[in-house]
């Protein structure tokens, strides 16, 4: 590749070997590449997923609700490895057409409902069990409009300015110029509704919390892209202090765990499948078992 303009051909061809980190599993097409069928646990929620941002609001979410003392969030949560393209599976694609982590099967009722795209889940799983969504119209409606922010604005912060500044085979001024601008942009909408209350939407902590933080705390902790110091995430006060106290849930503790195969050992629990797999089962303790 080279730094001289680009004129665009009249019908774009498809070049596999573009595309810089995780080109390999990118495809302009949808559809399953192999069979497969998806592992079923004991519990009536079944997670397919892996601990991206995206990952991490269904897992927050889940022991949330347990931390609340929702029996019926019992989980089980599968591993898929998306660098391997285990979301291309028959079984996967049945269940999200899109190919995308994470992906939830309530096999409470009968037959089991899919719910794919994390704002999705997080709403569905807060109306099925009656919390962290205000009843009030007006509460709701801003916490809402919060979720679909994130949904909305995400991609400017991974797909534009993490793609351009990270994984892009090359860097190139322009495009991580623009998304940066966006991105802080982003994290000064959320600074000033932050110097206002004390959780996103209001008063009360809510999915709409659930669905920003593994995003945005993770660009503020620079665990997403090595880029605070370059963003100046600390100059957003009201941010950090938001991101500083969500991440002191034990809630989110545990969730920020699940389906994690990267950083510290005892910080990743590849499978989770009962409440006492965060004290026998993480990475630590399985590679000490197999030693």
């Amino acid at each position: 590749m080279s730094n001289q303009a680009y004129t665009p051909p009249k019908v774009w061809q498809w070049d596999s070997e573009s595309g810089g980190a995780f080109a390999s599993i990118n495809r302009p097409v949808a559809g399953a590449t192999h069979d497969k069928a998806l592992p079923q646990g004991r519990h009536p929620i079944q997670l397919y997923s892996l601990a991206t941002p995206n990952g991490v609001k269904a897992t927050v979410m889940l022991e949330e609700l347990l931390e609340l003392g929702f029996e019926g969030a019992e989980y089980d949560a599968h591993l898929i490895r998306i660098a391997e393209g285990e979301q291309f599976g028959s079984g996967f694609v049945e269940a999200n057409p899109n190919s995308k982590i994470p992906v939830l099967l309530d096999c409470s009722t009968t037959p089991p409902i899919r719910v794919f795209e994390s704002g999705s889940i997080l709403l569905y799983l807060a109306e099925k069990f009656g919390a962290f969504l205000p009843h009030t119209p007006e509460q709701r409606t801003e916490t809402l409009n919060w979720l679909f922010w994130q949904m909305g604005a995400a991609p400017y912060l991974g797909g534009g300015f993490g793609h351009f500044y990270a994984y892009a085979p090359e860097k190139y001024e322009y495009p991580i110029n623009r998304f940066a601008m966006e991105v802080k942009r982003q994290l000064d909408v959320l600074d000033q509704q932050l110097a206002k209350h004390p959780f996103v939407a209001g008063r009360e902590y809510t999915i709409a919390d659930m669905a920003i933080w593994p995003w945005y705390g993770a660009l503020v902790r620079n665990e997403a892209y090595g880029a605070a110091e370059f963003l100046d995430t600390q100059s957003y006060k009201n941010l950090n202090r938001w991101v500083g106290e969500i991440a002191e849930r034990p809630a989110v503790k545990r969730g920020r765990m699940v389906n994690r195969t990267w950083g510290e050992p005892g910080g990743q629990l590849h499978e989770r499948h009962d409440a006492q797999d965060f004290e026998q089962s993480t990475q630590d303790k399985i590679v000490g078992k197999d030693t």
